[in-house]
C-alpha cells in the first residue's frame, strides 16, 4: 500500500486526483484476490457451460430427428449459421492480431474442419441409425481417454508416473474411463420417475448392422480425439480463436454440403419443414458451432487438448438428470454411481494438471531471479565504465 501511494503522491496533483488515485488502487487491492481466484477457474466455468449447451442440445436435436430432419443436412446448416454469426466479431476484433493467412495454413485448417466437422459429425450421426442413441453416446464419452493417449504418444503430455501429479492425471483418465463404462454396462435398480415429469417418447425404429454402426462411432471418437490434439497445433501457428472458428465453421459447412448432396439427390431434404428444426439449426449453429468451438479453442490454447476433453463426459450426466426431471424417464443407480466415478477421476486429472502448472511456474521463476540479478551487475559495469570516460 505504501508502494501504491508513493506512486500517487509522486507527481503534483490536485487533492482530488490524488483522493481518486488511492480509491482506484485500493479498490484493485480487495477486487484481486477474487480476481485471482475467477482467471484461475475461468476455463473450468466456460467448459461446464460448454457442457450445459450441449446437454440442451440433444434435446432439442432429439425431437427434430425423430419427426425426419436428416441429420447430414442439420450439420451442414448448423456451420453455415456458425459461420456467419462468428464472421463479423472475427472480422472486426482480429483485424491485428489475425496473421497472414498462407497455402499451408489454409490446407492445415481445411483438416482441422474436415476432422472435427464434415468428417466425425456424418459418421456419429451415420452411426446412430445402426445402433442406439445410448451405445454411441457411452462411446463418445471414451474421447478423453484417447485424447490423453494420443497426447502422450505424441510426447504433448507429460507423465511422471514418479510424481504425485503425473500418477493422479493417468488414474484419473482411468477412473473417468471406468465410470462411463459404468454407465454404459450396469443399470441396477431404477429409481421411480417424477409423476409431474412428462413421459418420454420411446422411438419404434429397429436398429440394424450393429457391427457398421460400431466402426462409424469408433472411427468418429479417434477423428475427434485428432481434432483436439490438432487444436493444439494449429493455435500455435494461427492463434486467432475467433477466425479459426469462423474458417472451421464455414470449410466445414462447405465439405458437409457436399458430402451431403453426394448422398441425397432430392431436394426435399434441405427444406425445413418442421418449426422446432428452425429453432435446433439456430441453436446449435450459435451456442454449440460458434460459442462452444471458441471456448473450446480458447481452452485449448490456455490449458491444452486433454484438459477440455476432460469435461465432456460432464454432458452425459447432464443429460440423465435433466431426462429424469423434464422427461420422466427412469434413473438406474447404475448411471448414478457411473456419474461419480466420473466427477472423482476428472477431479484427479484437473488436480494433476494444475500441480503441473505450477512446477512449471517454479521453474520459471529460478531463471527470472538470475536475469534480474545480472541486470543491476551489467548497468554498473555500464556506469563505472561511462565514469571513467567522464574523468580526465
Amino acid at each position: 500500500m505504501k508502494v501504491l501511494r508513493l506512486h500517487c503522491f509522486k507527481y503534483k496533483q490536485p487533492e482530488w486526483q490524488k483522493a481518486k488515485c488511492c480509491r482506484q488502487t485500493t479498490m484493485a487491492l480487495v477486487v484481486s484476490p477474487c480476481m485471482k481466484i475467477y482467471r484461475k477457474f475461468k476455463p473450468h466455468l466456460l467448459l461446464v457451460m460448454a457442457q450445459i449447451g450441449y446437454t440442451f442440445l440433444y434435446f432439442i436435436t432429439d425431437a427434430s430427428f425423430n419427426h425426419g430432419m436428416n441429420p447430414h443436412v442439420f450439420v451442414t446448416y448448423r456451420h453455415i449459421v456458425g459461420g456467419l454469426v462468428m464472421f463479423p466479431f472475427a472480422y472486426f476484433l482480429e483485424s491485428k492480431a489475425r496473421p497472414k493467412l498462407t497455402l499451408a495454413l489454409f490446407m492445415e485448417i481445411f483438416v482441422l474442419a474436415l476432422l472435427g466437422v464434415s468428417l466425425t459429425l456424418n459418421m456419429y450421426f451415420a452411426s446412430l441409425k445402426y445402433t442406439s442413441s445410448s451405445f454411441v453416446t457411452s462411446i463418445a464419452n471414451t474421447i478423453p481417454s484417447l485424447t490423453f493417449l494420443i497426447a502422450v504418444i505424441l510426447r504433448l503430455e507429460a507423465v511422471d508416473v514418479r510424481n504425485p501429479r503425473g500418477i493422479a492425471k493417468l488414474l484419473g483418465t482411468l477412473i473417468s474411463l471406468a465410470g462411463v463404462i459404468t454407465m454404459t454396462s450396469y443399470n441396477g435398480p431404477a429409481i421411480q420417475s417424477l409423476s409431474g415429469a412428462s413421459k418420454h417418447i420411446r422411438s419404434n425404429i429397429v436398429h440394424k448392422s450393429w457391427t457398421k454402426g460400431s466402426i462409424l462411432v469408433i472411427a468418429s471418437c479417434i477423428t475427434w480425439s485428432i481434432w483436439y490434439i490438432m487444436q493444439g497445433m494449429t493455435l500455435k501457428k494461427y492463434p486467432a480463436q475467433l477466425s479459426l472458428t469462423t474458417w472451421i465453421n464455414c470449410i466445414g459447412a462447405a465439405q458437409s454440403a457436399v458430402f451431403t448432396v453426394i448422398i441425397h439427390h432430392k431436394q426435399a431434404a434441405w427444406r425445413i419443414t418442421y418449426n422446432n428444426d428452425f429453432w435446433s439449426i439456430i441453436y446449435a449453429g450459435v451456442v454449440c458451432s460458434g460459442i462452444t468451438t471458441f471456448i473450446q479453442l480458447w481452452c485449448t490454447k490456455q490449458k491444452g487438448p486433454v484438459f477440455v476433453t476432460m469435461f465432456s463426459p460432464l454432458a452425459t450426466v447432464l443429460v440423465a438428470i435433466l431426462a429424469y426431471f423434464i422427461l420422466g424417464e427412469k434413473l438406474h443407480v447404475g448411471r448414478i454411481m457411473g456419474a461419480v466415478i466420473i466427477i472423482i477421476g476428472l477431479y484427479l486429472v484437473l488436480w494433476g494438471k494444475d500441480r503441473d502448472q505450477n512446477h512449471l511456474k517454479t521453474q520459471e521463476q529460478p531463471t527470472l531471479i538470475t536475469d534480474n540479478q545480472k541486470e543491476p551487475k551489467m548497468h554498473a559495469q555500464v556506469g563505472s565504465s561511462a565514469e571513467s570516460q567522464v574523468r580526465p
